[in-house]
């Protein structure tokens, strides 16, 4: 169906539509209406009986038809039919007779209430030349759209591409300050959780480290005085942002309440651990370190819910003995009876050492990680430090190995060293 006699000029109507369509896409309007209002702008300007619009999902990688609207959209693979191969080759295609065509019989495309004989096929693609979708245009005689519907498809194309373009980069923004004010809320949480200060435990040498990254995770670490023992939590909660902050908060908070109610360490981390389970989302846990060290007996009394390694220094041999966890992590499920605690016991210049998996995992840009020999190596060499220049000489270790590769995860430790005497 020729329109002009040159078919890259565009009628005054065209014009006027497409430029109306560019004005608009400045104003603060919903995507789907927009891209409605350029199908009815192209059915117009192409003369087609309809059009359709399908967006790709990034998610999926499939193509989803959004215009005309639909409670259960129908959806294609790329490549599937005219819209997928559109989309796969991001070449425009002029069906001239769809009852002849093979892949159009095989998916075919339908006006409501007639007959589609011609198809137009245009990519949406965006500024990065990334494919967006696909418009299609359906006309109801043979052969008829031309060389100038080719031409105007493209510019409506262009235009659904902004109306895209715009809307993802809104949604991101958006959803970027949302977690933005999320992550700042989180490590608000997290480092009030922390001590202000080590207690002063007689014959013994305390440090506590906890260093985020940019990500907040649910890391915590906590130090004090109950009942005239120590009392020692390394957490992590899985996730990122405030949900695993407030977890492991919640987990610090009900242990402190049931301690001070009476309840000793078997009991309370069966009541805390019963009670996560309940709480906790499905994909949510907390590793944990919990235990009691008594100054008097030097003996450690502890539960550990998948968090380990837990690193036990004896100064008399100057060896490092690993302990696995003694249970499954924090809240994944029930326990039915008390579990009772693990021990050991600590020498004149033994160490304990609770550290988070953000100092074993630090990985370099080859994805080597620094692992527990290179923790053990720094211990054995600076065991007679000071535990905050221990700590200190740990965090440089791992980040001289680290190089240029970027934390990825909380760095957080408790050291515990028995003076000599």
């Amino acid at each position: 169906m020729n329109h002009l006699d040159n078919p890259n000029e565009i009628t005054r109507e065209s014009l006027v539509s497409i430029l109306d369509i560019m004005h608009r896409l400045a104003a603060p309007e919903a995507m789907p209406e927009l891209l409605r209002e350029i199908i009815e702008v192209g059915k117009v300007a192409i003369v087609a009986e309809t059009g359709v619009l399908w967006l790709l999902e990034k998610s999926s990688g499939q193509l989803v038809k959004v215009v005309p609207a639909s409670d259960k959209p129908q959806r294609l693979g790329m490549g599937e039919g005219w819209a997928g191969k559109c989309a796969k080759t991001a070449v425009i295609s002029n069906i001239h007779e769809c009852r002849e065509d093979d892949l159009f019989l095989e998916y075919p495309a339908h006006i409501p209430g007639g007959e589609t004989r011609s198809l137009l096929n245009v990519p949406i693609v965006g500024l990065d030349d990334s494919i967006l979708g696909v418009m299609q245009w359906l006309g109801a005689a043979v052969g008829q759209f031309d060389e100038h519907d080719e031409w105007v498809g493209p510019a409506l194309a262009a235009q659904a591409a902004v109306a895209i373009q715009h809307s993802y980069m809104t949604d991101e923004l958006l959803a970027n300050a949302i977690l933005s004010q999320e992550v700042a809320v989180a490590r608000d949480i997290q480092m009030s959780t922390l001590p202000d200060s080590m207690p002063v435990v007689p014959g013994y040498d305390l440090h506590g480290h906890f260093q985020p990254t940019d990500h907040t995770g649910g890391d915590l670490y906590d130090l004090v005085v109950l009942n005239d023992q120590l009392f020692m939590l390394l957490g992590d909660a899985t996730g990122h942002g405030f949900g695993p902050a407030l977890s492991a908060t919640q987990m610090q908070a009900m242990l402190r309440v049931s301690f001070r109610h009476g309840a000793n360490l078997d009991q309370a981390y069966m009541h805390v651990n019963n009670q996560l389970a309940e709480d906790l989302p499905d994909d949510r846990f907390i590793t944990a370190f919990m235990g009691f060290l008594n100054p008097e007996t030097h003996r450690v009394n502890y539960h550990s819910g998948g968090q380990g390694p837990i690193l036990h220094f004896r100064a008399a041999g100057g060896v490092c003995d690993w302990y696995k966890p003694t249970h499954f992590p924090v809240g994944i499920m029930e326990i039915d009876d008390k579990q009772e605690s693990a021990n050991l016991q600590l020498e004149p210049g033994d160490i304990l050492a609770l550290i988070s998996d953000g100092v074993y995992e630090y990985a370099d840009l080859d994805a080597k990680e620094f692992g527990e020999e290179g923790v053990a190596e720094i211990i054995r060499a600076s065991h007679q430090l000071s535990m905050a220049a221990l700590g200190k000489k740990l965090i440089e270790a791992v980040m001289d190995f680290g190089g240029d590769a970027p934390q990825e995860d909380d760095i957080t430790m408790v050291l515990i060293r028995r003076l000599p005497e």
